[in-house]
């Protein structure tokens, strides 16, 4: 392990002004955003929208990394050029989502636990020979009644770590994802609490197994009320309470943290991260605060697509102002009114 060199590569990552687009859905889930524009979920249908995100002229501007689907990191372009060259060419970061489907955690009704590990040395090795120089591993918090369960959070926590020091082995900077789902009517007060316990049980667990928190990121949920919450919290109230809450679990050793948009909408998620980080700057914070936005980031552009080929060009120009609109919340530059010049245009 070359610990300056996945330092050097985090760092990239959250340079100023830039974050990740998650591009990694699974074959499934990839399917059932395909099958909300009605277009086939083909091999060749799901390498033509992720390129044209991909040759999205300008967005490198923002976007600093990518991760990707294993099918996405072995393929090639229309023309041939495999699609890990298009990004490098574009100074853009590959990376790659190693963590398997997540199933019901064994006596733990109502939680689940991810697969991924076994064979995992030898993906990760593979994976940096294809050009992948970060991984991402999900692990998933549900809240609800009596749920999570301590045994749920430690075993997720366990994963993380593993997970996290076979990347830094095979020369790979790992993304830590412990995401405390938004599903639900909970009170941002009751996201706050399982956060809290969930981030300080995963610093344990890294610093237990030996893993180097400055060639690490963290991929966590903002604290947020719940989707179906009658009451939620607005962006403010989200702020204080994400940056506290990071504030009293997550190291100074760890170079920045790039939420994930968790289910919002485009607006919430940018509104959020924008008032997130005009907290940061108000109170102090030692890491750099990005974005690794899926839906966040590709809702606009997909919708744009349909599946024609002669809508690629109104799918970048989509997918661009979300990357450039991002980019500006992860400074805490936003306005809605960067919304309104764009549709004005």
């Amino acid at each position: 392990m070359n610990i300056q060199q996945l330092q050097k590569i985090a760092n990239e990552i959250v340079a100023p002004g830039k974050g990740i687009l998650a591009a990694d859905e699974s074959t499934g889930t990839i399917k059932r955003r395909f099958d909300s524009i009605n277009a086939e979920c083909t091999e060749e249908n799901r390498r033509d929208y992720r390129e044209l995100l991909i040759r999205t002229n300008g967005a490198n501007e923002f976007i600093s990394g990518i991760i990707l689907f294993d099918e996405t990191l072995r393929q090639n372009a229309a023309d041939g050029t495999p699609l890990v060259k298009l990004l490098q060419d574009r100074g853009i970061i590959p990376g790659i989502k190693v963590d398997k489907s997540t199933n019901p955690l064994t006596n733990a009704p109502g939680e689940l636990i991810t697969d991924g590990l076994d064979g995992l040395r030898d993906r990760l090795k593979e994976y940096h020979e294809l050009g992948a120089r970060f991984t991402k591993w999900r692990a998933v918090i549900t809240i609800g009644d009596d749920i999570p369960s301590q045994y749920c959070i430690d075993a997720n926590a366990h994963l993380l770590a593993r997970f996290a020091a076979l990347s830094q082995e095979a020369g790979l900077v790992p993304i830590v994802e412990p995401e405390v789902l938004m599903d639900g009517t909970h009170s941002i007060e009751r996201c706050y609490e399982v956060t809290l316990a969930t981030l300080r049980q995963v610093y344990r667990e890294l610093g237990s197994q030996r893993v180097d928190l400055t060639g690490t990121l963290l991929k966590p949920n903002m604290v947020l009320s719940g989707k179906e919450a009658s009451d939620r919290a607005s962006a403010e109230r989200v702020a204080e309470m994400t940056i506290d809450c990071f504030m009293r679990s997550v190291p100074a050793a760890v170079p920045g943290i790039v939420f994930l948009s968790g289910g919002q909408s485009d607006a919430e998620a940018t509104e959020n991260l924008n008032a997130i980080n005009v907290q940061a700057a108000r109170v102090g914070t030692p890491w750099e605060l990005s974005f690794s936005f899926g839906r966040g980031l590709q809702a606009a552009p997909l919708k744009a697509w349909a599946g024609l080929a002669e809508n690629g060009e109104a799918a970048m120009q989509a997918y661009y102002h979300r990357a450039r609109v991002t980019s500006a919340a992860r400074g805490g530059a936003y306005s809605v009114e960067m919304e309104k010049a764009v549709a004005a245009d």
